[in-house]
């Protein structure tokens, strides 16, 4: 899968987050890349992941670049000579975004804009953003930023003209241990014997960093330009997730958070009409003048009123299956990302 790769030049946007730190590992152990840039704006996270990982130790050129997809400046600095771009630079955490509405649209929206414009100008060959399924008929504003966000990728694909450059996008659920995710709060939490969950009957997508990364990366080499791509995979509800976590701990209720939902999804009825099933995902394929594509055509049509939603799932975690999933359940690996 990482032949495709090989000497090539790839930047991670958000490079020294969750995503961007699993994918740098997983590229420098199977990739045979030209050169590997990171760019984020916290230069103690590049100076922390630098010491993990270097030129020195790996045979792939990595480059540390501290800037902002708010500056597209730095962005077609940062961009030429790039082959691949994975965007994953965002503001993502819910209350802080209903909070700093103006912030995450300067990131989310504005700066994919500027990843956009900076790609077609630096003649990239692809870029695959990362989506959520808070994109999906979103309740807060950083669904609502993401879903633009999505949006202008697809868009892109419209005007680069003789450049070539191709946009995609990947949408899926809640990464397991990911920063900020309710896993690393729980692991705190237990020690003192409560659990906050929000609401009982919630239920979330779930998925680990590894598979996250590594599907992305498929998408990467397949997409023709203009798809979203949608993984199947596993619901779990946040009370189970707390039980198999801290089975001895009590559950306090604590009401659900502004702008959440009890159910997410990642595929609506609407978006199922132009959606194509396959093995182990989906493929939304773009309604555009643009698309030429016979790359999916053998993919199975779903059927009228298709949804694929958190509480309608077909597939659901076992508390085995979590710890699985989840490794090192003593918490330590969780409490460092985090």
């Amino acid at each position: 899968m990482y032949d495709y790769l090989n000497n090539k030049t790839v930047l991670i946007t958000g490079g020294t987050g969750s995503f961007g730190r699993k994918c740098t590992e997983l590229l420098l152990k199977n990739a045979k890349l030209r050169k590997l840039i990171i760019l984020s704006r916290d230069e103690l996270k590049q100076h922390d992941m630098a010491r993990v990982f270097n030129s020195s130790f790996y045979d792939t050129k990595i480059s540390y670049y501290l800037g902002d997809v708010r500056d597209s400046q730095r962005l077609h600095r940062a961009f030429h000579g790039v082959d691949y771009v994975v965007h994953a630079a965002a503001l993502k955490q819910v209350p802080a975004a209903e909070y700093n509405p103006d912030e995450v649209i300067k990131t989310n929206v504005m700066g994919a804009i500027n990843v956009v414009n900076a790609a077609i100008d630096q003649g990239v060959k692809k870029v695959v953003a990362l989506s959520t399924d808070k994109a999906v008929n979103p309740a807060n504003l950083y669904g609502a930023s993401k879903l633009c966000s999505d949006k202008l990728f697809i868009a892109g694909n419209s005007y680069v003209g003789d450049a070539g450059t191709h946009f995609s996008v990947v949408r899926y659920g809640n990464v397991i241990g990911s920063r900020g995710s309710v896993i690393p709060v729980f692991l705190e939490k237990r020690e003192k014997g409560v659990l906050p969950v929000t609401d009982e009957r919630m239920t979330r997508f779930w998925l680990t960093i590894e598979n996250g990364v590594n599907f992305v990366l498929r998408c990467l080499k397949e997409m023709e330009g203009g798809e979203i791509f949608i993984p199947k995979i596993p619901s779990m509800k946040i009370a189970d997730l707390a039980k198999a976590i801290a089975p001895g701990c009590k559950i306090e209720k604590v009401g659900i958070r502004p702008g959440e939902k009890i159910d997410e999804c990642l595929l609506t009825e609407d978006e199922a009409r132009y959606a194509l099933e396959f093995e182990d995902f989906f493929v939304i394929i773009p309604q555009r003048p643009w698309w030429k594509s016979d790359k999916w055509e053998n993919g199975r049509k779903l059927p009228d009123g298709f949804r694929y939603a958190s509480n309608t799932n077909d597939r659901w975690l076992s508390e085995n299956e979590l710890q699985e999933m989840t490794g090192d359940l003593n918490g330590t690996y969780f409490l460092r990302q985090a």
